[in-house]
């Protein structure tokens, strides 16, 4: 699911109206496509949130421990590695459309050779996702012609946000610092330019870390460069892995920290760093739960 928990109906006309103006207009495609292949996992978000299910995805055993969300059904045919899809079985299922991003320039030659390409960009260096993921929402259900669909899945989305950064009001006392565990001296940070820092400010929570994600295969951070903000709290976002596991817990840094000494660190479940609206808005339902439960607000 995109979201759980209780959150206001979606009666509030303006974003509704606005939305459908901006929905509803003729579509500029012979045909709807039925047969989806999605390259793209941001894209496979977006297309099972519209409540689309696709014929075809990639890494689908990688994705249901690493997103976790949406579950994607077993008749969905997997495609190999994201990387370097099966185009012999590709070409064999023969879609009639196939999501990608521009993280898969490179194959889009080949991909135009089977289906025509429906791609979306979500992520780019220095700037927020998750508006971008809204207008992928956009972007598909016009092209599936699910403007409807799409229009209620964003106000609904709108709706939440809002109603959820009323909720955690107080918790903007304190900045956070979001985190991925890289090793037991390195962590991967979140800023205002990764899905998860998006949601955040969008919260009205401010982020500890104020220069932009740096995404490598590596954790590039050291642990110490978490000691800038004291009074922040810490969230850690996936599993940490089992090598850093006793490593970060007898590291002397770690427990010197003082988010670590005075018990702010919050522990989130798997979430797909480079999701769409359900990554989002998962990240969003995790969080809020913790903060509420945690009660760390001052």
């Amino acid at each position: 699911m995109i979201f759980e928990g209780n959150f206001p109906a979606v009666k509030r006309r303006d974003v509704l109206l606005g939305a459908a103006a901006f929905l509803f207009a003729p579509k500029a495609y012979a045909e709807v496509p039925s047969r989806i292949a999605a390259i793209d996992w941001a894209m496979l978000e977006t297309l099972m949130a519209l409540g689309e299910t696709p014929v075809a995805a990639t890494e689908l055993i990688q994705f249901h421990k690493d997103a976790i969300e949406p579950a994607i059904p077993d008749s969905v045919i997997d495609l190999g590695l994201r990387g370097s899809p099966n185009f012999e079985l590709l070409h064999l299922i023969k879609p009639d459309l196939i999501l990608i991003s521009p993280f898969y320039t490179r194959h889009q030659p080949a991909l135009e050779q089977i289906a025509p390409i429906l791609s979306v960009p979500f992520y780019t260096r220095g700037e927020p996702p998750f508006e971008k993921a809204l207008t992928a929402v956009t972007a598909l259900g016009e092209r599936l012609g699910k403007q409807r669909e799409a229009a209620e899945l964003l106000a609904a989305i709108a709706l939440r946000i809002e109603d959820m950064r009323g909720r955690l009001a107080g918790f903007g006392k304190r900045p956070t610092y979001l985190v991925n565990v890289g090793d037991a001296r390195h962590v991967r940070v979140f800023g205002a330019d990764s899905m998860f820092g998006d949601i955040l400010g969008r919260l009205g929570l401010p982020n500890a870390w104020t220069d932009v994600s740096r995404y490598t295969f590596a954790a590039p951070v050291p642990l110490e460069n978490l000691a800038v903000e004291e009074n922040a709290r810490i969230v850690i976002i996936s599993d940490i892995p089992v090598e850093a596991r006793d490593g970060l817990r007898n590291s002397m840094i770690w427990n010197a920290l003082a988010p670590v000494r005075e018990g702010r660190v919050i522990t989130l479940d798997n979430i797909n760093p480079y999701g769409g609206v359900a990554a989002g808005m998962r990240f969003e339902r995790l969080l809020s739960t913790a903060l509420l439960a945690h009660g760390d607000a001052g």
